[in-house]
């Protein structure tokens, strides 16, 4: 598949899994949030499944989008309180729980930084390509001069 192609999958995935989010949040104002994103009960994926107010394609998507923001992970913080699906207390995250958020957090800047790099590699051979391709419209109208 080309590079086109998997991009706009990849948009389409975006856009699904932001569509489904919206809707965990609307169903679920107490625990989802934008702004002041707390960590999840473990094993909260079955109580919204047991609660049957999404689909379970759905629910996925969008906790899985959720979680892994890095908005989530930063929230993700040794002894701070989990909530439930009523936005209650419903554990504490543990030392390694948020030790591994961080670990990821890290693994999330990496692959954004290299991305960047590969970015501005690419911008480079660009414009190293145009530079070539004005100098050599300028030879051929220099020997198209010459050669009259």
């Amino acid at each position: 598949m080309n590079q086109t192609a998997n991009s706009k999958n990849r948009s389409k995935n975006r856009a699904a899994n932001q569509a489904a989010l919206e809707q965990l949040i609307e169903a679920y104002p107490l625990t989802f949030s934008r702004d002041k994103v707390r960590p999840l009960k473990i094993g909260i994926q079955e109580d919204l499944i047991a609660d049957e107010k999404l689909a379970r394609n759905r629910i996925k998507r969008a906790l899985a989008t959720y979680v892994r923001s890095l908005a989530y992970l930063r929230a993700v913080q040794e002894g701070v309180e989990r909530v439930d699906l009523k936005g209650e207390a419903a554990g504490v995250v543990t030392a390694g729980e948020a030790e591994h958020a961080q670990g990821r957090i890290k693994e999330i800047q990496a692959q954004r930084r290299e991305r960047q790099k590969q970015q501005r590699q690419e911008e480079q051979q660009q414009r190293q390509q145009e530079k070539e391709q004005r100098l050599n419209r300028k030879l051929e109208a220099l020997v198209n001069l010459k050669g009259r």
